[in-house]
């Protein structure tokens, strides 16, 4: 879900005042405990980490398919005079290098979510301005693969 989606799900919510939508409300008659805070939505270092590892685990996979795409190109030669094996080397290239930027994307986005986990004071300020400097870093390549590129 991309943030400006986020923060328009909770201006929505916000505008609906309705206490029906809260998460870990307390019933009206408790009063504060110790282990809770009143108004805003109660969060576990547990659930943030468990995202993250859940993030690790598609970094491990993407690294397994890479591997097995790599064994798949074994034997297929460097002549240029098969069209068709020159045309699987620019796809397996470009998968290759995509593989490579979702890869580093996961990582990234695993250590961001771990470290909200560790320091939970941290606003959703801070952790917007951390994942849009993912966005940036990480831009979707080109397609690529194809192409006639001029035959």
């Amino acid at each position: 879900m991309a943030w400006d989606e986020w923060q328009q799900i909770k201006a929505n919510v916000a505008e609906r005042h309705s206490t029906d939508m809260r998460l870990n409300e307390l019933p009206p008659d408790a009063g504060p405990s110790s282990n809770s805070v009143t108004g805003g939505v109660k969060s576990s270092k547990k659930a943030w980490l468990t995202a993250g590892e859940g993030v690790g685990s598609l970094r491990t996979a993407l690294g397994t398919a890479l591997r097995q795409l790599e064994e798949g190109q074994a034997g297929l030669g460097t002549s240029e005079s098969c069209l068709g094996a020159t045309a699987q080397r620019e796809v397996y290239s470009s998968w290759k290098r995509y593989l490579g930027h979702v890869s580093k994307r996961c990582g990234s986005l695993q250590s961001i979510l771990e470290q909200v986990g560790h320091d939970q004071l941290k606003t959703d300020e801070a952790v917007k301005a951390e994942i849009d400097v993912l966005q940036v870093q990480f831009t979707d390549t080109d397609t690529v693969g194809g192409r006639a590129k001029g035959r």
